[in-house]
């Protein structure tokens, strides 16, 4: 007796947040796992030379790890359906994801609109390696004001960071959208410290592409790099040369609804081969798997030590989304779901003393751990980016970045209490 496997788990009515991360993408059947499997294969055979053109042609199915694999698809379909996207192509890092998503709508001559308040590597990328390939960036206050006064006729993207890495400014999406769609041009959020479509869906506020490290809440536990691209629906690309010229050859008449997710796939995995190890695609589906329980956990305990320390004496300035006297607070209220994020940064007297005594917290470059990690930005995760970028950023000399992991909310406390 045999049973057929039926399709992957896909929610064809609303399924929750958590049914979805642990439920999608997994066939059912006799015999079948429970989890995602690994599928360890450089290529994939075909049985005649027109199977072979036609997948070489199209690229539907199966044929070169480096364009797709099963344990890759996979977790590109979950992460599609938690992010409530069309398409996503996972590739090797967060530094990839930026950069195929910028390079999927910007070539040489055109321009990007960035919110200042960044990632140092994204800071990084567009001041110094667009430039090489002759594309420009103009970064600005967090503000549609900023946003719109920067606008150029060739701007072609505007990017911005759904909750701000450290700062914890919040993208005010659909102003952004409004601006940029006016003008022919795309919105690209950077979704890393929203967990995955957890604390925030920016492609259901009118953003075209979402870009995010998986590295971080995805992965949530240190032991694997990723980054995703996903894109959304309804996008205009009319007015974006790369898709309209040659007329009746060009990528948009060829692709038509497709075309952005097609040019994400062919840029990053097809020509660029960053792409993402089935192994880590395996480690970063089950780190999905508990993202929710980890991040809401994460969040209620960084508002408890945010409000804590923002009343603590020996401690300065506290930069948390979730306290009302953040300037984003209410963008928080309006675009996060579930708490406003795992990530707040506090200023010390002496950093080096403060970082030197910690004994349950860590010292280390990451975030979205299960384990809280603090760091010296300034010297360290921004050391390389402009001192006026970084102080745009929300990084002084004085500032301390915590990651808020999964400990007990007193046994963080009483290491803070002690290192201060």
């Amino acid at each position: 007796m045999t049973d057929t496997p039926r399709p992957a788990a896909h929610p064809a009515e609303p399924w929750s947040y958590e049914t979805t991360a642990v439920q999608s993408s997994i066939p059912r059947g006799l015999g079948q796992t429970i989890g995602l499997p690994i599928h360890a294969a450089a290529a994939f055979q075909f049985d005649t030379l027109e199977e072979a053109q036609s997948e070489f042609q199209y690229n539907t199915g199966l044929s070169y790890a480096r364009l797709q694999n099963p344990t890759v698809r996979a977790l590109e379909e979950r992460l599609t359906t938690l992010e409530g996207g069309a398409a996503t192509v996972a590739v090797a890092s967060g530094q990839a994801a930026t950069l195929t998503a910028i390079l999927s709508v910007c070539r040489a001559g055109d321009h990007v609109v960035s919110a200042s308040s960044l990632f140092g590597g994204t800071t990084g990328m567009l001041g110094n390696i667009l430039p090489l390939m002759g594309i420009t960036a103009t970064l600005v206050e967090n503000t549609p004001d900023a946003v719109r006064a920067a606008m150029r006729e060739n701007t072609r993207l505007v990017w911005a960071e759904m909750i701000s890495n450290p700062a914890g400014d919040i993208a005010d999406i659909r102003a952004f959208a409004d601006i940029a769609h006016a003008s022919g041009a795309l919105v690209a959020i950077d979704n890393t410290c929203g967990g995955a479509g957890f604390l925030a869906r920016p492609l259901a506020h009118g953003a075209d592409i979402v870009s995010q490290s998986l590295t971080k809440w995805a992965g949530g536990h240190g032991s694997v790099l990723g980054g995703a691209v996903t894109v959304g629906t309804g996008h205009d690309l009319t007015r974006n040369p790369i898709y309209t010229d040659g007329g009746a050859q060009s990528v948009l008449s060829v692709r038509g609804d497709a075309a952005l997710a097609w040019r994400q796939r062919w840029f990053g995995a097809h020509q660029l081969g960053m792409t993402l190890a089935p192994h880590s695609a395996f480690l970063i589906a089950q780190g999905l798997e508990t993202l929710a329980l980890r991040l809401q956990r994460e969040s209620e305990t960084a508002l408890a030590l945010a409000q804590w320390l923002e009343a603590h004496p020996r401690v300065g300035k506290v930069s948390y989304p979730g306290l009302s006297s953040h300037p984003h607070h209410h963008l928080a209220q309006t675009y996060l779901r579930g708490g406003q994020g795992a990530v707040l940064t506090f200023e010390v007297p002496d950093p080096s003393a403060f970082l030197s005594r910690v004994r349950v917290l860590r010292i280390a470059p990451n975030l979205g751990d299960v384990r809280t990690l603090v760091v010296h930005p300034w010297t360290t995760t921004h050391a390389r980016v402009p001192e006026a970028a970084r102080h745009a950023a929300g990084v002084t000399p004085l500032t301390i970045r915590m990651s808020v992991g999964v400990e007990a909310l007193a046994d963080l406390k009483a290491d803070i209490e002690q290192a201060l």
